[in-house]
């Protein structure tokens, strides 16, 4: 035997095993599905629908329940006529061939048999349910219909017993009860007449009617003992109670109350109506309208009978206050007018203290108005309240301003005292700085300086001539002080430098002699001689200490140096 067809054998036995395998694995799936069909067929047998039928052909069912009765009925007979013997042939036949290894017969017999158990199974249970609920429905209506008579009976005696606190809504609330009295009736006839089903439609109508009606009563009640006890007795307290403020001379004027009150009944008989018609969710909402509205009212009087005590207590003070604070503004008005002889008043200090005078007076016109208003019994104690809060804020304010305008213009008379000194001062220093050069003897003083000289003096001459005015203004001579202290510094420094500049030349001068027999040091000299007759005594000692620093690199410097440390020891 060649190895090929060893090899050939060798697949063949193979493929047979396989085979093999495959068909007893199939046979023993198909076995398992078959006992699943079996097995459903049994459940259904085990159900003993008959049995529930005879039983409930024995109750006399009628209506709906009749009706449920005779369909699933229909539906049990076609399955246990037709489809459950079929269903048991095809599974004996799948079965059979099964065993004999007709795998592909038995296979499509159990298919056959799957797809008619199916929904043959689920029929059968759902009967079986219906049936259960038919058996049990007589019993559960019983037991649901007595525990609802219980409370409706219970409720409709606790209603008879309180029936004057539903007011108009009584009416309503009975005819609801005695539709009630006809559904049980209807449940009770239907349960006698064997309809179950129907009875149980009606008890649970009833239930929900029951059960909202449960709700609804507390809620009922309630909103009838607001109409009818508390906005009555809340009305006629505010009706009392503004009369009474009346007559002790209270006044109001942001709303009518009497009206306001009469408008409200108006309302009260609105949600009336309401409550007749039982309209739980429009009843309450007015209710809460009313509410908030009489809620307004005690407010308005509580802010009027709130706000006396404080007017009362604070008329004296008020009155006291703005009297102080006109005396204050007319002594600050004379002040200033007299200030304003002497010097002029730049930030309109007098025009503004005016116009504080005249507002406090505006107060007091409108404090005895406010007074009048209280004799004559129309004073409205709340605005009247507010308006003197603002004038107390207001007067502390004013004090406040017309203090520190006091204050302000207090400082005039110091600033003119300090001006005049400074002037003094100036004229001392400039006349100082003025004689400080004559003393130095030299040929003459530069154009700058003259000029800066003569500005400074014309400067203090005009601000003296200020100061002399019968009317001066202080703020611009402040200012023109600032500006001629600096031009005196500025002076002062100027001098130094003339100073300075004139006796280093002539140290340099001296010095630069060691080489007066350079053509370029005799000429810088001459130069430096020119200049300083010149009064440019600057340009003079730039020129020979140039000279003298080629000649002599770093003489100049020390010429400098120990002039400038000689000069701060003296």
């Amino acid at each position: 035997m060649s190895s090929i067809q060893a090899i050939i054998i060798i697949a063949v036995v193979i493929l047979i095993i396989v085979v093999i395998a495959a068909m007893l694995l199939t046979n023993r799936k198909q076995l398992r599905e078959i006992e699943v069909v079996d097995a459903a067929l049994n459940e259904i047998e085990n159900m003993h629908l008959e049995n529930a039928i005879e039983r409930l052909d024995k109750m006399d069912l009628a209506g709906e329940s009749l009706t449920t009765l005779n369909t699933w009925r229909k539906s049990y007979v076609e399955a246990s006529t037709k489809k459950l013997p079929k269903v048991q042939k095809l599974i004996e036949e799948a079965a059979n061939e099964n065993t004999s290894y007709k795998l592909f017969k038995s296979r499509k017999n159990i298919k056959q048999a799957q797809e008619i158990i199916k929904p043959t199974l689920e029929d059968a249970r759902n009967t079986k349910a219906v049936f259960t609920e038919l058996l049990e429905s007589n019993k559960e209506n019983q037991i649901r219909y007595d525990a609802l008579i219980k409370v409706y009976r219970e409720l409709r005696k606790s209603v008879l017993a309180g029936s004057f606190e539903y007011g108009d809504a009584i009416d309503q609330i009975e005819d609801q009860l005695a539709s009630m009295e006809r559904d049980f009736e209807e449940a009770k006839n239907l349960s006698s007449q064997g309809d179950h089903v129907e009875a149980k439609r009606v008890l649970s109508k009833i239930r929900m009617s029951l059960g909202a009606l449960q709700k609804r009563l507390p809620k009922i009640k309630e909103a009838y003992h607001q109409l009818a006890v508390v906005f009555q007795d809340q009305l006629k307290e505010l009706s009392n109670v503004y009369k009474k403020m009346i007559s002790e001379k209270y006044y109001i004027t942001d709303i009518d109350v009497l009206a306001r009150i009469k408008e409200i009944h108006d309302e009260i008989d609105q949600a009336c109506k309401l409550l007749a018609e039982t309209k739980v969710e429009d009843l309450d909402q007015a209710n809460k309208k009313i509410s908030g509205e009489i809620d307004q009212l005690y407010d308005v009087l509580a802010k009027e009978y709130k706000a006396r005590p404080f007017v009362e207590k604070n008329q004296n003070k008020m009155l006291t206050l703005i009297a102080h604070q006109q005396a204050a503004s007319k002594k600050l008005v004379e002040k200033l007018q007299h200030i304003d002889e002497s010097y002029e008043l730049t930030h309109g200090e007098l025009e503004k203290s005016k116009e504080l005078e005249q507002e406090v007076n505006n107060m007091n016109r409108q404090y005895t108005v406010d007074t009048q208003s209280i004799a004559d019994g129309k004073g409205v104690y709340s605005a009247i309240q507010d308006s003197w809060l603002q004038m107390l804020d207001r007067l502390r304010e004013i004090d406040q301003e017309q203090a520190k305008m006091s204050t302000d213009v207090d400082g005039l008379y110091d600033s003119e005292n300090v001006a005049n000194d400074s002037i003094k001062r100036f004229k001392q220093e400039v006349s100082l700085v003025y004689r400080r050069l004559e003393r130095r003897n030299l040929p003459g003083n530069p154009d700058s300086f003259v000029q800066m000289y003569t500005l400074v003096v014309n400067e203090i001459g005009h601000v003296s001539d200020e100061l002399s005015q019968v009317r001066i203004n202080m703020e611009k001579i402040s200012s023109e002080l600032i500006q001629i202290s600096d031009d005196v510094e500025r002076l002062k420094r100027e001098a130094d430098d003339i100073i300075n500049s004139a006796n280093l030349v002539e140290l340099t001068m001296q010095y630069s002699n060691k080489y007066a027999d350079k053509d370029t040091m005799k000429q810088a000299q001459k130069r430096a001689l020119q200049l300083f007759d010149e009064f440019n005594y600057k340009e003079a000692l730039d020129t020979i200490a140039t000279a003298l620093e080629k000649a002599e690199p770093g003489s100049y410097q020390r010429l400098e140096n120990a002039y400038y440390s000689e000069q701060k020891n003296e």
